[in-house]
């Protein structure tokens, strides 16, 4: 009745605990730890579910009577979960060999936030110094040779709109981005009909396809296109995708958008919606499509800045496509344009 007791106000813990034996095995998993590693886990080896040295190595510390240990490990990818563990002896089994109870507190939001704040200031610090030498340099004009040229400080001001202008989509996407890692971990819960969406992102981005010379070609080939997911944010992944293919497309061509729906794609469970963006325009060089959703990697830096590209655009769709558990798939060819492809699990309605 002790050991029951004991088993029920562990299950009511948020934090994850395990208890292994002396040769690694689990003996006893709370509902935590479960739900995180499995119902079947109890009975399994720990290092089944954690591999790494730094762990094992305090876990053996501890078997040895070398009292309590804390490390810090990472689980999982896409997105990886950090985990301090706490290891302690809880004295013998029935069998009398040595038990460790391992403790497991989630702090992966305390140590992303950490990261995001360095990498926002490392981020802004350097893409901001352009703008901001151009804006000081321009003021100074402004100020002394071209004080009273009437002309000079038209265009000068002209210039200084497009780069405040430029600053301004860099905090926006850069603190988008910040919120989106902020909630990666947790999966959106609402309906969104794709087709309905792409739409709508066609019609607000036709201004630019007409001034472009782009004709939209869009086809819907699925049968059912209502996924779980956020509408906001699944309208900057088309809205992005899109307005790259209209502005990176070779003059007066078409963008093609076809969305099917498929039984299987790689890395995703169950059915699949897939939405498909091509452009025929320059084409990517293969070494740069690996790199293309890192932040402010551009294969084209003055086409970018021309086009008023941040860098930022797949870095975000990225990591939406993440909290989604969606994929992207890139395919190009040098001079004959490019695929960008998006993967939506459907999710039970």
């Amino acid at each position: 009745m002790e050991n029951s007791r004991f088993d029920q106000i562990l299950d009511g813990l948020n934090a994850l605990v395990i208890i292994i034996d002396a040769n690694r095995r689990i003996k006893f998993a709370n509902k935590a730890a479960k739900k995180k590693f499995g119902d079947s886990v109890v009975g399994e080896s720990f290092v089944r579910i954690v591999r790494q040295p730094d762990c094992l190595a305090a876990i053996d510390a501890v078997m040895n009577g070398e009292g309590e240990r804390r490390v810090e490990i990472t689980i999982g990818a896409s997105p990886s979960a950090t985990f301090e563990i706490n290891i302690n002896s809880v004295g013998q089994g029935a069998s009398n060999e040595t038990r460790v109870a391992l403790t497991f507190e989630d702090v992966s939001q305390i140590r992303d936030a950490q990261l995001m704040r360095s990498e926002f200031v490392a981020n802004v610090s350097h893409e901001l110094r352009s703008p901001l030498t151009a804006l000081a340099g321009f003021i100074e004009t402004l100020s002394g040779p071209a004080k009273d040229d009437a002309g000079a400080r038209e265009r000068f001001l002209g210039l200084m709109d497009k780069e405040a202008a430029r600053m301004k989509r860099l905090i926006d996407d850069l603190l988008s981005l910040s919120k989106l890692q902020g909630k990666e971990r947790i999966r959106p819960s609402g309906h969104v009909d794709v087709h309905l969406l792409v739409q709508r992102v066609i019609a607000t981005l036709t201004p630019i396809s007409e001034q472009e010379q782009k004709s939209i070609d869009f086809k819907n080939n699925s049968k059912i296109t209502t996924i779980l997911g956020d509408e906001d944010e699944l309208i900057q992944i088309f809205h992005n995708i899109i307005e790259n293919a209209i502005k990176y497309g070779a003059f007066d061509t078409e963008v093609s958008i076809e969305i099917s729906d498929l039984d299987h794609v790689a890395g995703i469970d169950g059915r699949v919606l897939a939405a498909s963006v091509s452009d025929k325009g320059a084409g990517i060089a293969a070494e740069d499509i690996p790199r293309l959703t890192e932040r402010f990697y551009r294969v084209d830096k003055s086409r970018s800045r021309i086009k008023g590209g941040t860098g930022l655009g797949l870095a975000i769709v990225k990591h939406i496509l993440n909290r989604h558990r969606g994929r992207l798939q890139i395919e190009s060819e040098v001079g004959a344009g490019s695929t960008f492809t998006i993967f939506l699990p459907i999710g039970e309605k």
